[in-house]
């Protein structure tokens, strides 16, 4: 018997009655259904918000306003002729300019100390990761301790070496650079467990492969295995510590208040919207920052992976 005739006498109820989506349908439409409710919280809380946010850019909504005027770009030509939000700018750059490196520089060198040992391992990790830990607005009170300039141990260890008393958190040409320093307190021991695990990725037969090619020294090897190795671990790290280096605010809001020249950007949008209550000010600051931190961060991306070497 033929398979035609066969498939003849199949019973009707045996046969597939109507449209029967194909395999692949049915997993995107399942894909579809389960990825449902992430888009919905996306959409609830961070597309609506955003779109609210430039809505309001355009607007002279003030907190607790019933009556709202569309002003179109004015906000944004008032920011760019404020010479305090200028102020706020070329302080976050330079902070940024301070902490970026240094955060990368000494997270790899903290990595690199903390990595080859076995037993007190678990102590210096911990040690340098429990600045991450602590409320950065509590620290920045110790902060206050140790910088003052009459009862602070930094400039008594100053005095008795023979250095000048420093006003670390009132004279204005030192106030960022402080601020930097605690900056980076707070994220170097971030960027070492990053770069840790950067450096246990690594094949030991990569090690293997250059001791014989003649890299055998320390030196060498970071410079031919090690570094080119991390450089996807370093593009990650540097753009996180940028982020985190533009959004500085607690340090300035604790310690300086924004007196002296110290404003930055995410404090100037602070007191423009909580204190002030121009809001719809304050939201123009908010989409320039944005937009700033956007093309910072893919302008870095893009300019940095180039040189990174993916496995």
């Amino acid at each position: 018997m033929t398979a035609a005739a066969a498939l003849d006498k199949t019973p009707a109820l045996e046969r597939p009655a109507g449209f029967r989506p194909s395999r692949a349908v049915r997993e995107a439409l399942a894909g579809s259904l389960f990825a449902t409710p992430a888009v919905v919280l996306l959409l609830a809380t961070i597309l609506a918000p955003l779109i609210a946010l430039v809505v309001l850019s355009f607007t002279d909504y003030e907190l607790g306003a019933v009556d709202v005027r569309w002003l179109g770009g004015d906000n944004y030509r008032q920011a760019l002729g404020d010479p305090v939000f200028r102020r706020a700018v070329s302080n976050t750059l330079l902070y940024v300019a301070l902490v970026l490196p240094g955060g990368i520089l000494l997270g790899l060198l903290a990595a690199l100390a903390v990595h080859g040992r076995k037993k007190s391992r678990g102590f210096y990790e911990t040690a340098y990761f429990l600045p991450v830990t602590a409320t950065l607005i509590a620290m920045a009170a110790v902060w206050q301790f140790l910088l003052h300039p009459r009862i602070g141990p930094v400039n008594a260890v100053l005095k008795a070496v023979g250095l000048p008393e420093q006003a670390f958190l009132s004279e204005p040409s030192l106030l960022i650079p402080t601020l930097a320093f605690i900056g980076l307190w707070n994220v170097v021991g971030f960027n070492m467990v990053l770069f840790l695990a950067g450096l246990s990725g690594i094949p030991k037969d990569l090690y293997d492969a250059a001791e014989v090619d003649g890299a055998g020294g320390s030196v060498d090897r970071f410079l031919t295995v090690t570094w080119p190795m991390l450089a996807p671990t370093t593009l990650f790290v540097a753009v996180t510590t940028s982020i985190t280096a533009f959004k500085v605010f607690d340090t300035v809001a604790v310690l300086t208040g924004g007196k002296n020249g110290t404003e930055v950007l995410l404090y100037a949008i602070y007191l423009e919207g909580f204190q002030y209550f121009k809001m719809g000010y304050a939201a123009a600051l908010t989409v320039i920052f944005l937009l700033f931190l956007l093309v910072f961060s893919v302008f870095q991306a893009v300019k940095l992976d180039r040189r990174v070497h993916y496995t």
